[in-house]
């Protein structure tokens, strides 16, 4: 995906690799927002990062305004894209959203929002 994404944008394709202790993110030293799997909740909070017009950074489906140190669970990646698409188009509901998406092959990541450790 690095070269994919650097043959689009120019660059030079990186990888950054980090050495994560996952018990760390279980202590109260971090404020952590954790999705098991694609939910109505994580779509939402999905869609509204995703938003560039989204203002309401005090919602609890925002990480915007970085409130969280870390949110770990599934990639919005391409192959949920349309899905994606096609629920801002309005052709299929939350509910739909979500059915569709578990049929899909999803990994989970850790997402970095501050510097806290």
């Amino acid at each position: 995906m690095d070269k994919r994404v650097a043959r689009i944008y120019g660059g030079d394709p990186y990888i950054n690799e980090f050495d994560f202790n996952e018990s760390s993110y279980k202590s109260n030293d971090l404020n952590v927002k954790i999705f098991e799997s694609p939910t109505k909740e994580w779509a939402t909070f999905v869609l509204n990062n995703r938003d560039r017009k989204f203002s309401n950074t005090s919602s609890l489906n925002c990480n915007n305004d970085n409130k969280y140190d870390l949110v770990v669970g599934p990639v919005a990646d391409d192959d949920l894209a349309l899905l994606f698409r096609t629920f801002k188009r309005g052709l299929i509901d939350i509910d739909i959203l979500v059915k569709e998406m578990k049929y899909k092959k999803v990994s989970s990541q850790y997402s970095f929002h501050t510097e806290n450790h």
